[in-house]
């Protein structure tokens, strides 16, 4: 049995002292460098970057549309209900809503309201086209 006993703990302290040195790595720059390089990139709403420019595209050359910004930036909430989000085109959970104004609306929309964020993720919407966006998600309503 002691022998046993023996086998094992050398069989244990070999396989723990093979793990060991299976983890050392290369602690040069470079090797840091690639350990910790990004694995992708994100980009929002048509923002491609070529690999050869590695330049952000210029800024859109006027407002974007209403659609597109809910398209890009809201439909995740407000085409799935997500967090008690009123759906685009559910008359009966945007009627209370409605009711307020719809200066109030934009005004919820630019600031955020319960659990929507301000400018409802757009951080680079202007006014206008929360304002327009807005609009969109009520025009076919009623």
């Amino acid at each position: 049995m002691a022998l046993i006993k023996r086998l094992s703990i050398m069989i244990a302290f070999s396989i723990s002292l093979f793990s060991v040195s299976s983890f050392a790595q290369d602690y040069s720059e470079d090797a840091i460098a690639d350990r910790i390089a990004p694995i992708g990139d994100v980009y929002i709403d048509g923002e491609i970057v070529t690999a050869s420019s590695k330049q952000a595209p210029a800024a859109p050359a006027g407002p974007r549309s209403g659609e597109s910004i809910y398209n890009t930036f809201c439909v995740a909430c407000h085409g799935s209900g997500l967090l008690g989000a009123p759906k685009k085109g559910d008359a009966a959970a945007w009627e209370p809503r409605v009711a307020q104004g719809q200066d109030t609306l934009i005004n919820h929309a630019i600031l955020g309201f319960n659990s929507m964020p301000a400018r409802g993720t757009c951080s680079n919407c202007s006014d206008e086209e929360i304002a327009s966006t807005v609009a969109f998600l009520i025009k076919d309503l009623y």
